[in-house]
């Protein structure tokens, strides 16, 4: 038995097929560090102000302007009708809603699968989550009309003795909204607090260094300091879970509850979740390519990190065609009147144009990705998620705006243009959302940088260094354990890393 159990060397050995790096070029801890802070502490390329510029005279001229000659004319001012008396306002809202969910998925649902590739892109996806849910709660607050009355949606006391009617489902979304909004914002800046630590020990003594200090929340990278980051991290993953999942459904209750044709379906809550997932990864990537390029980051997003996204894009793609076929099966199947008519409007009516532009966006082009090649060009991918993104939009302006203009009277049909205000304000959110992130990415670190070093070889305790590094010795542990130890060490005598 002895002998038969040897292995006998002149057998081949069978090739392990190893993981691409999630870090090219076998960077160095100090290399991450460095190109990630950069970021933050050298002045920014020419191109960045090319960009904020513009984006920040629109958002001005769309977004204050725009509101402000609303506030002091009144909401005619925008294109809603009696009859069409959502319009632009609440598709915009959709909208925006849905971009910031790719960003809680990347960042709890991803690291609760442990899939490590989301370490270079949490951060600017949960920002991009943040400055979304920004420009969407413009539309609904301003949309009550008197927007300095927008206090009475929440529960609390006051004089008029009016309360909120908690079986519409317009006031579940105030809560959805603002609970996803709240924990978002927490996850991320939790996430920054390390990182936030690293620039304010590089930077020099000053207002910079205060400010940095003040919202690193006193850091020092200790061995019990991390302990209690990473179960707080693990504990706001868990909870932003079932909000990735609950917001949108919410949202599509708006429409799911009522009884207008076209509206009532059951198939809107997991088709507004997964339409919500496909345009949020195809907004990460429109941004975060051109970050990408500008920045020098090309080890660190790596085209692995872009091809798993483009295959994401791929399956809630199809998921949301799918949901588009069955809405018409169901609508026509059923033998419900006026359901049938209001799809049959939908494709062939005064608004059948909007319908066959959100098919040819959001069915058609993402299958593109089926082919690596197109997953490897970035042109492509850049085209496609373009694509993409404005067939979320129209997608939102189907639902609405070929469903409330032509209802039950065909007397009452009216078609429905939306105002120059409307057009103005909207173009201004995107000129404040890219405005916003511009300045995530001058002030703030871009990058996980503690979560890409733990992707890296060296960061596994059983990483022989000598193995890649002859002549650099021997490292026993982990850089990761390193810091940990030291680090608590020197916060026992009261010291800064």
């Amino acid at each position: 038995m002895a002998e038969a159990a040897k292995i006998d060397p002149n057998k081949p050995k069978i090739p392990v097929l190893e993981r691409e790096e999630l870090v090219l070029n076998n960077r160095s801890y100090n290399w991450i560090t460095e190109r990630v802070c950069g970021i933050v502490e050298k002045p920014q390329p020419m191109l960045w102000w090319l960009m904020f510029i513009p984006c920040s005279i629109i958002a001005l001229i769309g977004v204050v302007g725009g509101l402000t000659y609303l506030v002091s004319t009144g909401v005619g001012v925008w294109g809603n009708t009696n009859r069409t008396m959502w319009g632009w306002p609440i598709v915009n809202f959709v909208f925006w809603i849905g971009i910031g969910h790719a960003g809680t998925l990347i960042s709890a649902i991803l690291f609760l699968t442990r899939q490590n590739w989301r370490t270079s892109i949490n951060r600017a996806a949960e920002a991009m989550t943040i400055f979304a849910v920004c420009c969407a709660g413009i539309f609904p607050a301003f949309h009550v009309g008197r927007v300095w009355m927008a206090w009475f949606l929440a529960p609390v006391p006051n004089a008029n003795g009016i309360w909120q009617n908690f079986k519409s489902p317009l006031l579940w979304d105030v809560f959805a909204v603002s609970t996803y909004f709240t924990v978002s914002l927490i996850f991320w800046y939790l996430g920054m607090v390390p990182d936030l630590a690293t620039i304010r020990d590089r930077a020099r003594p000053g207002i910079r260094k205060f400010l940095y200090g003040v919202f690193s929340l006193g850091w020092r990278g200790g061995n019990r300091q991390w302990s209690h980051y990473e179960m707080a991290y693990l504990l706001l993953a868990a909870l932003s879970t079932p909000l990735v999942l609950s917001v949108h459904s919410i949202v599509s209750f708006d429409f799911a509850t009522s009884t207008v044709p076209g509206w009532h379906t059951t198939i809107f809550p997991p088709y507004f979740v997964a339409g919500a997932v496909f345009g949020g990864f195809a907004m990460v990537m429109t941004i975060m390519i051109p970050a990408r390029a500008i920045y020098g980051l090309h080890d660190m997003i790596t085209m692995k990190h872009i091809e798993n996204m483009c295959k994401i894009i791929t399956a809630t793609g199809t998921i949301v065609g799918y949901a588009y076929l069955m809405e018409l099966f169901v609508a026509f199947y059923s033998g419900a009147m006026y359901e049938g008519q209001a799809f049959y409007l939908r494709l062939f009516g005064a608004y059948g144009w909007s319908y066959w532009v959100m098919m040819l966006c959001n069915v058609i082009s993402p299958q593109m990705f089926w082919f690596k090649w197109c997953r490897e060009n970035l042109w492509v991918v850049m085209v496609t998620c373009m694509f993409v993104n404005v067939g979320m939009w129209f997608e939102r302006y189907v639902i609405i705006i070929t469903t409330l203009p032509r209802m039950w009277i065909p007397a009452d049909w009216k078609y429905y243009s939306p105002s120059p205000v409307d057009v103005l304000t909207f173009i201004g959110t995107i000129g404040m959302f890219l405005t916003l992130f511009l300045l995530f990415m001058r002030f703030l670190p871009c990058i996980n940088i503690a979560e890409v070093k733990w992707t890296k070889r060296e960061a596994d305790p059983h990483f022989d260094d000598k193995e890649d590094h002859p002549d650099e010795g021997t490292t026993s542990e982990s850089a990761y354990q390193y810091e940990m130890v030291v680090g608590d060490e020197r916060e026992q005598r009261g010291e800064t890393i």
